[in-house]
């Protein structure tokens, strides 16, 4: 019974409802007690009288911190816009007055007075102040408003969101006349000036055709009737015309004062080709010669070239200068070096030879933007447009027209090489370069074409025929940038051999 009574007593001991005696006052007991026996006036003895009755309390914030009090959250997730209040008052009006139905036809006769209206009462136009804008255009920024993102929701297309695509029209932009011109494979009877002039030989005359202005010019005239022009060759600046004659001869003409400045005879057959490099102009002649001629002296001959056996039909110098190719009814294609004043005559100086033509070689076209790559074209039995490399010597590409080829001329707008044909296709071809594929055909004339150049802004090609037609055809784009730094260049370009010739 003892050992009952000893675990009894554990038990209640440890039993949490009875009340400990010696524990510390709980907290809800020292609020109770402090609020009975605080003040009247809240203020306890000894205390200093800024303390408030709610000091006795738990702060609501952490002590040490800044003392801004926590921002309600209600309506925390709305955005109130700012807007000015006269722009709310009127578009609070204007929308009220959309929903009613006024009469339409009074509406145009009081939208200026509107417009006034609002200029003057408010200092800007209540239409602008509209909240939504349902129009199909976006509104326009104010004056003076910079901003350099795109309008996304802009109709207006971009250059970048409408495909180019280029058109080329298979009609002649101008048809010009040409009467009593020479029908002959082997002469070089056009020719067009960096100041847009447009030299034509008919038989013993030579014409210029400014197309600017389109006034004609009756430049001159052989003396004898049974003589004709070969040959025709502008200087680079344009103020001076090489004319190469049936007599032998190569005439040089002050276009400007329309005047004769000399004649230069050298050649024993005519001269069907001509090309210059500065103060130097090479002639090729019907003997096979090439001969360098230097206006700015009496003895104007200084160099014989004798590579060809037949008659020198193409004549190009590379347009840094550094290369001469010439072509000949012979079948060769020759390349030769700077002129060395000087030397003697010597085949030695041949560069390179090529015979791979299997016709004459008149056509010859150097590239503008690639000085080493020289175009050549062959013949009625060869009809054949090469490529070629200066510098290895090897030939680079090589295409079949199934027509004789009578010029060539590198488009530089759009790196395209365009050909002249006669029979039997009669017309021109623009080419891709360098994969050599068909970009278009010009097709009008009704014979052969015989020669073919390109305007000095490279946007319109000439061509002339044996049906005593020149037809001008616009078939490239003008660049805007490029032409204007080609006129200023044209304009301060001075003459070189202005004040030289004699």
């Amino acid at each position: 019974m003892a050992q009952f009574g000893f675990e009894n007593d554990i038990h209640s001991i440890l039993k949490l409802d009875m009340p400990i005696t010696n524990a510390p006052m709980a907290r809800w007991q020292r609020k109770a007690s402090s609020s009975n026996t605080s003040a009247p006036n809240g203020l306890s003895p000894g205390k200093s009288a800024n303390v408030s009755l709610s000091s006795s309390k738990t702060p609501s914030k952490t002590p040490g911190k800044n003392k801004k009090q926590t921002p309600s959250k209600m309506g925390g997730d709305r955005f109130i816009p700012i807007r000015n209040s006269k722009q709310m008052d009127v578009a609070s009006f204007l929308l009220t007055k959309e929903n009613e139905h006024g009469d339409t036809n009074n509406a145009a006769s009081t939208s200026e007075n509107q417009k006034a209206w609002s200029m003057s009462l408010n200092g800007y136009n209540i239409e602008d102040a509209k909240i939504l804008h349902l129009g199909g255009k976006p509104l326009n920024a104010p004056e003076g408003y910079q901003n350099n993102l795109k309008v996304l929701y802009s109709q207006a297309t971009t250059p970048a969101s409408v495909k180019k695509t280029r058109y080329i029209s298979s009609t002649p932009d101008r048809i010009l006349d040409a009467p009593d011109l020479r029908n002959d494979f082997y002469l070089n009877l056009l020719d067009w000036s960096s100041r847009n002039v447009l030299a034509v030989a008919l038989h013993n005359s030579v014409y210029l055709w400014d197309a600017t202005q389109g006034d004609i010019i009756l430049l001159m005239k052989l003396e004898r009737e049974e003589d004709y022009i070969c040959s025709l060759s502008w200087t680079k600046e344009g103020s001076y015309l090489a004319i190469g004659t049936s007599d032998c001869k190569v005439q040089l003409w002050d276009v400007d004062n329309q005047k004769r400045l000399r004649s230069m005879a050298s050649h024993t057959a005519r001269v069907g080709s001509l090309s210059w490099n500065d103060h130097v102009l090479s002639s090729g002649s019907r003997s096979g010669h090439i001969h360098h001629h230097d206006v700015r002296v009496a003895d104007h001959h200084i160099f014989t070239l004798t590579g060809h056996s037949q008659e020198v039909c193409g004549l190009k110098w590379s347009p840094d200068g550094r290369y001469l190719a010439s072509g000949g009814n012979d079948n060769l294609v020759c390349v030769w070096p700077r002129v060395q004043e000087g030397s003697a005559s010597n085949e030695s100086q041949l560069v390179r030879s090529w015979s791979e033509h299997q016709g004459a070689v008149k056509a010859l076209a150097w590239c503008p933007w690639q000085s080493n790559i020289l175009a050549s074209g062959g013949g009625t039995s060869d009809r054949h447009i090469r490529i070629w490399n200066v510098n290895s010597g090897s030939c680079i590409s090589s295409l079949d027209t199934q027509s004789q080829i009578s010029s060539l001329v590198f488009a530089p707008n759009y790196k395209e090489l365009v050909s002249a044909h006669g029979y039997a296709h009669n017309n021109v071809a623009i080419w891709k370069y360098p994969s050599l594929t068909k970009v278009a055909e010009l097709n009008g004339h009704e014979d052969r074409v015989l020669n073919l150049i390109l305007s000095p802004d490279y946007s319109t090609v000439a061509t002339i025929a044996g049906d005593e037609t020149i037809r001008l055809w616009k078939s490239f784009e003008v660049d805007p940038v490029k032409k204007k730094a080609k006129e200023r260049m044209v304009k301060s370009t001075s003459s070189v051999i202005h004040q030289s010739i004699r």
